[in-house]
């Protein structure tokens, strides 16, 4: 078992989550997300395996 992937995911989902909430609603809208859409985003990202 790898120690580190809960580690990686929260890093992942932590990093996601800053990406998209330093952009403005106007880039946000360019990419068809809404800001209340941030966490889940961020959530489906961090379950994507890394490695």
């Amino acid at each position: 078992m790898n120690l580190f992937k809960p580690l990686r995911r929260w890093n992942r989902y932590r990093n996601t989550r800053f990406e998209l909430t330093s952009k403005t609603d106007r880039e946000l809208h360019d990419m068809g997300i809404a800001r209340d859409e941030i966490s889940a985003l961020a959530r489906a990202a961090a379950k994507k395996s890394i490695f």
